[in-house]
């Protein structure tokens, strides 16, 4: 995908509605109920933005919702590609090339994730500092456009600090279960062994999961702030008896749906006058 072809997504976008967000939000599997709270919304669906692709996963809608939350303008992604679905990593990142070129700024990621770390339960959330790239390649292999941003760019600090001490203080006053951790990204769309998730724990991962890392390496190349929450819809393989189900995923997503909306609506507004 082009500089172009995600400026033509833009502008198509820009056409269904007077608002410009500074903000935006990518909902993971059985999170997209946040979209539904947003009063007098414009909902495009994935299939009608030029180029965009379509989401195929349970779970995830595949609309782009722009409206206001609290006065604040945002556009909201009921779902997301995946790298499993068979798109390449180009289309991965489209929706985050697309949102920078609407003038997005903040991006907030959630994500379903499997719990590795013996501190995590099911159903808390999990406010990620750090993360481990084993999908076996980078979204940015390619030519680069210097449009977008730099051929080589710091990842240090890819999930802001401010941010993440916002939604841990924001969290606690909320008297969620919250916790800060590392994402390890696998490809799917199986579940891990637990002979990989013994190994992901003693690369120092807190949670495992099939998406979120793409997005983030694409923001970071646009100078785009990222906060990422996971949601721990399921304890990783090995770290109980029960075998992996993604409707459990979906199940917990649903659970957890009023601290969620909750914790995002509380941030919104610091990160909007953040990218003001």
């Amino acid at each position: 995908m082009t500089y172009e072809t995600a400026d033509k997504a833009a502008q198509f976008i820009l056409g269904k509605t007077a608002l410009r967000p500074k903000v935006a939000i990518v909902l993971g599997s059985g999170l997209g109920a946040f979209a539904d709270e947003i009063p007098d919304a414009v909902r495009i669906p994935f299939s009608d933005i030029p180029d965009f692709p379509k989401s195929t996963a349970e779970g995830h809608a595949g609309n782009l919702v722009i409206g206001k939350i609290d006065g604040v303008p945002v556009a909201v992604m009921q779902g997301r590609v995946h790298f499993y679905e068979g798109y390449t990593m180009d289309s991965v990142i489209f929706p985050t090339r697309v949102l920078g070129r609407m003038g997005v700024k903040g991006l907030i990621l959630t994500n379903a994730g499997g719990g590795i770390s013996s501190k995590l339960e099911q159903g808390c959330l999990v406010v990620l500092n750090d993360h481990i790239n084993l999908l076996g390649t980078n979204p940015l292999i390619g030519p680069n456009d210097p449009r977008y941003g730099l051929r080589f760019f710091d990842m240090t600090y890819a999930y802001d600090r401010q941010y993440r001490e916002w939604a841990m203080a924001e969290g606690k006053r909320l008297h969620i279960n919250i916790h800060e951790g590392v994402y390890l990204a696998v490809t799917g769309p199986s579940y891990e062994t637990p002979a990989e998730i013994r190994a992901f724990r003693t690369l120092g991962a807190d949670v495992v999961g099939m998406s979120t890392v793409p997005e983030v390496i694409a923001a970071r190349h646009m100078d785009m702030k990222v906060l990422a929450i996971s949601c721990v819809t399921n304890l990783a393989a090995g770290c109980s008896a029960e075998p992996l189900d993604h409707k459990e995923v979906l199940e917990v997503g649903q659970r957890v749906r009023v601290q969620f909306v909750g914790l995002l609506k509380s941030l919104i507004p610091k990160i909007a006058a953040d990218v003001a």
